[in-house]
């Protein structure tokens, strides 16, 4: 199975300068823990509602002031469209990641892989080692 019959297809993105309040009214209206952050179609980064959590409200920053990239993650990992599923899989577990964004060819995002995902899409051994891996403390 290749990654492209696993995500979830389409994904709402931000940009740099959004406002993080914004940002999460975005995320509880979406039902999502987590928005990509893209400049010119290309992916920069990562807002995650921890992002927020340790990076915002627990500085007590002024969320209209703060924006996407002052708390984004940056350097995300991904993957690609059309890879096999297994990959994405051990990208998962080695990098510790819940939510994997997918590009295509053009390095555009078009989806994105979640434990969820992989837990409806494979069998339940192998979702079971990823969830593990993933939910492990980080060393």
């Amino acid at each position: 199975m290749k990654v492209k019959d696993m995500m979830h297809k389409g994904v709402d993105c931000v940009s740099p300068d959004a406002a993080i309040d914004a940002i999460a009214k975005k995320m509880k209206e979406l039902d999502i823990g987590a928005i990509p952050v893209a400049e010119n179609g290309k992916l920069v980064g990562m807002v995650t509602d921890r992002d927020i959590t340790i990076r915002c409200v627990a500085e007590g920053a002024d969320m209209s002031k703060v924006r996407a990239k002052d708390v984004m993650t940056r350097g995300v990992v991904y993957c690609r469209d059309n890879e096999d599923v297994e990959d994405a899989v051990r990208i998962m577990e080695g990098k510790q990641i819940r939510r994997l964004p997918v590009l295509d060819e053009a390095m555009q995002m078009v989806g994105m892989v979640s434990l969820g995902d992989v837990s409806h899409a494979l069998p339940r051994d192998i979702t079971g080692e990823v969830t593990k891996a993933v939910s492990a403390h980080h060393r």
